[in-house]
């Protein structure tokens, strides 16, 4: 019953995605997954550890500020319109309370920006500054300040590959982007994977990595581990089914520590989606993993980010 519960709260979550720049009422996200209204604000509270308003008001402006650092092309009244704020004032200063910076000062990174305390921290304990939303390289420029630490974002490292829809199997962790989560989720799911006849070595393993840790809290952030199934395998609770849809997408393969990992992430997001006549669609980060970090001490992996044309 309790996953039947997680299951149903699964479709909300992707609902309140979908629609995050229109207004979401209570009613509209109960309805969607199927749960009485009189008592799904209690449901959702219980379940996701936050009330349904601030969780619809964290992702908003989570994603508001994704937007200011990733789609620089926008102006921010483009984005505003965008995602639904009523005016440029009301959206400024929701976007101060919440992260302690102005919407120019995460555009425009500086040391000498000040900040206030926001609701970041002072709810959720995120400590975020600007800055971390860019890769050494991207910050050096914004900036004008020298930084040792830098990367470069060839073009040609990064391979668009057109894919055929597979079906996978997920387990989502229960513990966000916490390392020891994380790693429990795939333990669970590799043994799962083995007792159906799928050996270790066979497995394609992929993540569907939804928020950015540079912005989301790591415990709030949505981690779901997937293996590569045939349609005709049997999936039980906890484990469910799911989808890679076809499409094309970019795929940057990444070999090192996680500091490199993450500056290759930010770095397809800040440096190669702008000349690269396209933008990420509406589907999550998803990752392939090719090894195991425990046993070899760093990462391999390829990021996957679904296109669509940039419009």
């Amino acid at each position: 019953m309790q996953n039947r519960y997680k299951e149903r709260m699964n479709i909300a979550l992707g609902f309140i995605e979908a629609n995050l720049d229109k207004p979401l009422s209570l009613h509209a996200v109960a309805s969607a997954c199927h749960f009485s209204e009189f008592h799904f604000h209690r449901l959702f509270s219980a379940l996701m550890g936050e009330t349904l308003n601030d969780y619809i008001g964290r992702r908003r402006l989570e994603r508001a500020i994704n937007r200011l650092a990733y789609r620089r092309e926008q102006s921010i009244t483009e984005i505003v319109h965008e995602l639904g704020f009523s005016s440029s004032a009301n959206f400024a200063k929701a976007v101060k309370a919440f992260s302690g910076y102005s919407p120019s000062a995460i555009r425009e990174p500086d040391e000498e920006h000040k900040s206030k305390i926001g609701k970041l921290l002072s709810k959720y304990g995120k400590a975020f500054s600007p800055a971390d939303l860019y890769p050494a390289c991207t910050r050096s420029a914004l900036t004008g300040k020298s930084i040792t630490r830098d990367i470069t974002m060839n073009s040609k490292e990064v391979e668009i590959r057109q894919l055929e829809a597979q079906q996978v199997c997920v387990l989502a962790t229960t513990q966000g982007y916490e390392q020891q989560g994380i790693f429990d989720t795939w333990d669970q799911l590799i043994a799962w994977a083995s007792a159906q006849g799928i050996a270790p070595a066979q497995q394609a393993r992929y993540a569907f990595c939804y928020d950015n840790p540079a912005v989301t809290p790591i415990e709030k952030c949505r981690y779901e581990a997937a293996v590569v199934i045939d349609p005709s395998v049997e999936v039980k609770a906890p484990f469910r089914t799911s989808t890679l849809p076809a499409g094309k997408y970019a795929v940057l393969r990444v070999k090192g520590n996680d500091e490199q990992l993450n500056n290759a992430r930010l770095a397809l997001y800040a440096e190669w989606f702008p000349g690269s006549g396209f933008e990420p669609d509406n589907f999550p980060l998803l990752e392939r993993y090719h090894n195991d970090v425990r046993e070899d001490g760093f990462v391999d992996l390829e990021i996957h980010i679904k296109l669509k044309s940039l419009s």
